[in-house]
């Protein structure tokens, strides 16, 4: 179903030529946020927040950072219109069904996530230390929620509803449709200044994650389960539990360990692999796949 509108203008110079013009309409968006911003504030305000969006530390700035990603969603909708002359809807497949897909599959994660945290053998109380305090968290529950799926929808649009059923209306091989836009996810999480020597581990976690999304998005005909399972994903990540330092702005509980120390990388990203695979298994449970 995604892939019908794809087929007429499906050249892989064009899908070339549209990867490389999402991302620059994306930056060039971007930074003309910041210089409005710059442009209205005064120097060291300004220069405060240049700073803190590079770290995301505060509920403000991470944010900021989260909604400029939806940047990378006007991008892809323009190109899509543009340049392959399909409507930019078509990327999120039939809206009945997107819509459907997304709610039922985010209820059951919902559901799965909240048992995680709720039932034995952990206490997730005990073993995180506090972050935001409740009412600010809960105050900045709204606009978080919404930032997240504008970040989570526009990551996926890109991957898995341009990128994927581009290359899938020339492309027939599945290996190929589903591989390389989960290679390129990954890719795009490969930070080893961060991560330091966990950086390869996280850039293959964030292929496999991407891996998953990509086959719910073949199975359904939809985008919506593959922003159901990032949108959950990153609510737990970034409002729920997150590690300390980077990207910790918005959440209620924080790991006692940061992207800076590796042993306690390393020993979480195998229960977060189990994590993709059970969420992967729980959407295709709630929609009968």
């Amino acid at each position: 179903m995604m892939t019908a509108p794809a087929e007429p203008r499906s050249e892989l110079w064009r899908l070339a030529l549209g990867l490389v013009l999402c991302i620059v309409i994306w930056f060039g968006l971007a930074r003309g946020v910041i210089s409005v911003l710059g442009s209205v504030m005064q120097g060291d305000a300004y220069l405060t927040l240049l700073e803190r969006l590079q770290t995301g530390t505060t509920p403000q700035s991470l944010l900021l950072v989260l909604l400029l990603t939806g940047a990378l969603g006007v991008g892809v909708m323009m190109v899509a219109e543009m340049l392959h002359h399909r409507r930019g809807v078509s990327l999120l497949g039939p809206w009945r069904l997107f819509r459907w897909d997304f709610l039922r599959v985010t209820g059951a994660l919902v559901v799965l996530n909240a048992a995680v945290l709720v039932l034995p053998p952990w206490d997730f109380l005990t073993a995180t230390r506090p972050g935001l305090p409740l009412g600010t968290w809960l105050l900045c529950l709204p606009a978080t929620l919404v930032v997240i799926f504008i970040q989570t929808g526009a990551e996926e649009v890109f991957f898995r509803g341009y990128f994927q059923s581009q290359l899938a209306a020339r492309l027939r091989h599945p290996v190929i449709w589903l591989g390389l836009p989960s290679l390129a996810f990954g890719l795009g999480h490969y930070m080893p200044d961060v991560y330091g020597d966990n950086a390869l581990m996280v850039a293959g976690w964030s292929a496999l994650f991407g891996l998953a999304a990509a086959d719910l998005t073949a199975r359904s005909g939809s985008l919506g389960p593959a922003v159901a399972l990032h949108f959950v994903n990153n609510v737990m990540v970034f409002a729920g539990i997150s590690m300390g330092g980077e990207m910790s702005g918005l959440a209620l509980r924080q790991w006692p360990f940061g992207p800076e120390d590796t042993a306690a990388v390393a020993a979480l990203l195998p229960l977060d692999l189990v994590m993709i695979g059970v969420s992967w298994l729980t959407a295709r449970v709630a929609l009968r796949l």
